[in-house]
């Protein structure tokens, strides 16, 4: 047992042993009040204090939500708790000496699922063998989390599309008022997160409320441009409501509805929204326009908000491949073309017409004719995620902070290769735990344990001093030739790579 003494009250962790170094771990540590009561669908209020000693060894819960369907292999059950899911966990090589940097990771799932105590984002091999203090954050996801009541609810709830993000600068802010005490530098903090998570992360790029809050951001597959208008969200919470039983006039029935009721409901939603897209279904997303997030995050990026972050972001190659070989059949599904096209057009921004060049540009990039298959599985990927990490990559051109860009190109073995660098495979590389069982479906036993150590290391020290640093290569800042880090079992670095896909995205936004 190991204690620590933020200043809301003392707590009581754990201590291991990894890879031959000590680590002191803190699971479930309250950052935020229950945002259950009269606390549903508003911001979060910083946690009480607490007399005595608050027991951290064992993970708190995660934010309500549905089983995963499929669930990924190896992935437990989660308990999850409307009232206490507002917490963090925290990795630390120790409680005092030279303050260390800290790194606040948050975990992906489409806004709808996920929990900072899966086993592929424990932090304590990343902070082993890094130096750094790694915490991991919970925020409220779907419905609790995104749901824009504004409209029909009133004063008091004119953020409730943007609460999952307002958590984490919760979390934040409890980070820069207690880490000291975990050893951490609370003037040295790097948010990191993949998928959704990145997505967070990009988006806290663009709320003036973040500001001064990191000092580095990393982005593993994720966008500064998911996020809707208030008319759209009000579109969505209509539906919703529909889901609920409810109208606009019984809307203030939600706030009492059974937590049970919610996710039953949002699961209905999720399967709609899933049926209507052959990407990936998002349907919780934040709302710009609102007091936190005034502005769409890509624009107020490009304007200069939080210009002197540091920025670290990439994507896997293979994004789309999980929604082309997983996706269920349905009757009447079209071609992989006229799959390609639909993503294109209601997801790229592309029109209809220009898929010929799409395809012929990703021709020039494979040197040699697409697949259907590939067609679709590439227009996922650069509509969902290269694509927009262009994009906040222009935005941030002049920034004072550096800006490095990477692609991730190691393939999986599984399903006879089909799945290629897909999404996520990433992240066991960078929490150092391509040997574990969780990651045993995705790397199959083959994965390079040098390629884990490189990307770690140099997210490590990214976070450290904002240089990621490889070993035996220099990783340049992106600048105007696009300098990208290519991973993989070869590490190497490219300018501008599948130059000509972004190309035809960048011409079709002009």
């Amino acid at each position: 047992m190991t204690d620590a003494h933020p200043r809301t009250g003392t707590v009581r962790g754990t201590t291991v042993a990894i890879e031959e170094a000590t680590v002191h771990r803190f699971l479930g540590i309250p950052y935020a009040g229950p945002p259950t009561g009269s606390r549903r669908f508003r911001p979060p209020v910083p946690a009480a204090p607490w007399q005595g000693v608050c027991d951290c060894t064992a993970p708190g819960p995660a934010a309500p939500q549905n089983p995963e369907s499929p669930a990924p292999p190896g992935q437990e059950p989660r308990t999850w708790s409307e009232q206490d899911c507002l917490n963090l966990n925290i990795w630390t090589p120790g409680t005092t000496g030279t303050a260390r940097p800290v790194m606040v990771w948050v975990h992906g799932g489409a806004y709808l699922s996920g929990s900072n105590s899966d086993a592929m984002y424990d932090g304590g091999g990343l902070a082993a063998a890094t130096g750094t203090v790694v915490v991991t954050v919970n925020y409220r996801l779907g419905a609790l989390g995104f749901l824009h009541l504004a409209d029909v609810l009133g004063a008091g709830y004119e953020d409730s599309s943007n609460l999952g993000l307002l958590d984490l600068l919760e979390a934040l802010r409890w980070v820069q008022g207690n880490i000291g005490a975990f050893g951490g530098d609370p003037g040295n903090v790097t948010v990191f997160g993949e998928s959704a998570g990145a997505a967070a992360v990009g988006t806290l790029l663009g709320m003036p409320s973040s500001a001064g809050l990191f000092r580095r951001a990393i982005m593993q597959s994720g966008t500064a441009e998911r996020c809707r208008t208030p008319q759209e969200s009000a579109r969505v919470c209509a539906e919703f409501l529909e889901l609920c039983g409810l109208d606009s006039d019984r809307a203030g029935e939600i706030l009492a509805l059974p937590v049970e009721r919610i996710l039953e409901a949002q699961e209905q939603l999720v399967q709609r929204t899933a049926a209507a897209t052959f990407a990936v279904p998002l349907p919780f997303q934040p709302a710009a326009g609102t007091p936190s997030l005034p502005r769409p995050p890509l624009d107020a990026v490009r304007g200069g908000l939080n210009t002197g972050v540091d920025l670290l972001l990439g994507t896997n190659l293979n994004e789309g491949s999980f929604a082309v070989e997983m996706r269920p059949p349905a009757p009447g599904d079209p071609g992989f073309p006229d799959r390609a096209a639909a993503v294109l057009a209601s997801t790229g921004g592309l029109q209809p017409g220009q898929t010929p060049c799409y395809a012929a540009a990703l021709k020039q990039v494979l040197d040699a004719e697409p697949s259907g298959r590939q067609l679709l599985e590439a227009a996922i990927a650069d509509s969902v995620y290269r694509q927009p990490s262009n994009r906040l990559l222009d935005a941030r051109s002049g920034s004072e902070g550096r800006n490095f860009s990477y692609l991730f190109t190691w393939r999986s073995p599984a399903m006879g290769g089909k799945l290629g660098a897909c999404h996520a495979l990433d992240i066991p590389f960078v929490f150092r735990h391509v040997e574990t069982p969780q990651a045993a479906f995705l790397t199959r036993g083959n994965a390079p344990a040098s390629l884990s150590v490189a990307m770690s290391g140099a997210w490590a020290s990214f976070a450290e001093a904002g240089i990621p640093r490889l070993p035996g290569l220099e990783w340049p800042e992106y600048g105007p030739l696009r300098a990208t880090a290519i991973l993989d079992q070869e590490l190497r670095v490219e300018d501008d790579p599948r130059r000509e896909l972004r190309e035809l995205f960048a011409a079709a936004a002009r």
